[in-house]
């Protein structure tokens, strides 16, 4: 399985370069080891922003398995690419491969530089919340424990050669889940700080699942309400694990990111 990957979209767009030799060159790597040692399954981790975005005034719109990759930044690019790459290994090698594609994930151990983490480790030190624009933009969040299992099930039975949407059915506004963030941990409205909008940010991602519902038997466990009040309790509790990693080369990062915009 190819969980490794550049994924952060503000990175792909300061430095793309490295996206491409990571996300494309070594998934290629990977699957040229997988022919010499005859693997008997290649599955392909890759992510909704393949698709592009959808209106925010048409909530009816889901993106499925057969929408057209229409990619929006240097990260879904290189992950598009990915994409196309492990299928023509299926069809000139003969490679068995499958390929998932989910909607953005949250829960234990994600890196400080996501949004949600991101939120709660600023907003537990007082600090100012950036969110891009009005924060009207749409994610669907799945849950990482719910993320897993589906994967599971298509390595183990999904059919070589197919990919399959993974969604959570938790639509949310960015600025609808820092809201949440700070009246869990009961602090002000205040904190957020509206900052100039990312380049080309997608507006909405929404996932059609019902591929891996119908033919895996695949549902997600976890709705939003629930799974960010056990996500917010996990930093709360693992404090030492995120505060080693923000200090140092991470306050470069951020200062680069959203200061002075």
């Amino acid at each position: 399985m190819n969980f490794a990957a550049e994924s952060h979209v503000d990175r792909s767009i300061e430095e793309p370069e490295i996206f491409l030799q990571t996300n494309i060159m070594g998934t290629q790597v990977l699957m040229d080891a997988c022919r010499k040692y005859g693997i008997q399954r290649y599955h392909q981790v890759s992510t909704d922003e393949v698709y592009g975005d959808l209106p925010l005034d048409r909530p009816d719109l889901f993106f499925t398995e057969e929408t057209p990759i229409h990619t929006s930044s240097p990260y879904s690019s290189s992950k598009a690419s990915a994409d196309l790459l492990v299928l023509a290994y299926y069809r000139t090698y003969g490679l068995p491969v499958t390929i998932s594609r989910c909607s953005n994930n949250y829960g234990p151990y994600h890196f400080p530089e996501k949004l949600i983490p991101l939120m709660i480790s600023r907003a537990l030190a007082d600090e100012s919340l950036p969110v891009y624009g009005k924060g009207e933009n749409v994610r669907d969040w799945l849950h990482v424990y719910d993320h897993c299992s589906a994967i599971d099930l298509v390595v183990r039975k999904g059919r070589v050669g197919e990919v399959y949407n993974i969604g959570g059915h938790n639509e949310r506004t960015n600025l609808q889940v820092v809201k949440t963030i700070l009246e869990a941990l009961n602090k002000p409205e205040s904190l957020i700080n509206y900052v100039t909008d990312r380049k080309g940010h997608d507006l909405r991602y929404a996932i059609d699942p019902t591929k891996i519902e119908t033919e895996l038997g695949w549902k997600p466990m976890y709705n939003f309400d629930t799974g960010i009040q056990q996500t917010i309790k996990w930093y709360l509790d693992n404090e030492s694990w995120w505060k080693n990693i923000i200090n140092g080369e991470y306050q470069n990062y951020y200062k680069k990111m959203y200061e002075g915009r």
